[in-house]
């Protein structure tokens, strides 16, 4: 049989800011190493400033110094965060198209959140992540990407204006939820539904305040789950209690997710937490 001929999808153009920013690309991979550079020095020994590829490598791999890099992360990203007011996290699968109707949504919504002078944060990949930064970009307001290093695919998005980016899932999952004020999430996979379900056992467990509502939008996708959860979670096997099911709430428009939203309140963080408690 013939071999069958795959055509690739012609991938849709950059605007003149994602091409600005994707040439920033190359920088911003190289600015990530910078962490370690003084650990690979011994002390009294002058530090080169820019240590060889497999040395580096070597040394951020080690498992019995990766906790550092682990560290670093850490670090960077609270001090990221820390900058960032009025923080809304959306999520959702990085494969949804450009036409699908969630994409279509998390556009929508980005938009409505930025023009009010929400920050929209998300995971910065494309998909539903891309459509919630495109939104916020498209109003002018604050588009911010926590995106991943992945060796397979585009790690950011053309229309994040800040970011930081992450070597480990749980670091940057812990970003995420950091500050929001509330929690978004659209149509997604194994990765929607993990993060999903960690922000909702964070709040049931009182690490984060239990004001801070996780949205499902789409009733068609979340619906099924949520009975799954009712029917043999809470009610068949009481492994929930019915209060633990409330933390859930099911809406199906970007307007109904706003409408949530708008009555959330800033969570005191960081510097912030200080100002508030003088």
């Amino acid at each position: 049989m013939p071999k069958k001929i795959v055509k690739k999808k012609k991938a849709r153009p950059l605007s003149d800011e994602g091409l600005r920013r994707r040439a920033s690309w190359g920088r911003a991979l190289g600015e990530g190493n910078k962490r370690h550079h003084a650990w690979l020095c011994k002390p009294g020994e002058v530090c080169e400033s820019t240590p060889e590829p497999a040395k580096l490598a070597s040394f951020t791999e080690d498992p019995n110094w990766r906790i550092f890099r682990i560290m670093a992360e850490f670090i960077e990203g609270f001090q990221f965060l820390d900058n960032l007011r009025g923080e809304v996290s959306i999520f959702g699968s990085r494969l949804a198209g450009e036409k699908s109707p969630a994409y279509k949504e998390a556009r929508k919504l980005g938009n409505m959140l930025a023009k009010q002078g929400y920050t929209v944060i998300t995971g910065g990949g494309p998909g539903i992540m891309e459509a919630g930064n495109r939104g916020a970009f498209e109003a002018g307001g604050d588009s911010i990407g926590l995106d991943i290093e992945l060796p397979t695919e585009q790690r950011r998005n053309q229309y994040v204006t800040r970011s930081v980016g992450f070597h480990y899932f749980f670091t940057r999952k812990v970003m995420l939820s950091a500050a929001a004020q509330a929690y978004v999430f659209f149509p997604g996979g194994f990765g929607t539904l993990d993060e999903m379900t960690e922000m909702v056992t964070l709040i049931q467990t009182g690490k984060i305040p239990s004001n801070v509502p996780v949205i499902l939008v789409g009733k068609k996708f979340w619906a099924p789950f949520l009975a799954w959860v009712k029917d043999i979670l809470c009610t068949k096997e009481g492994y929930i209690s019915r209060m633990d099911f409330s933390l859930l709430q099911l809406v199906d428009t970007p307007e109904a997710a706003f409408d949530i939203i708008k009555e959330t309140h800033e969570r005191p963080y960081g510097s912030a937490r200080t100002v508030v408690g003088t």
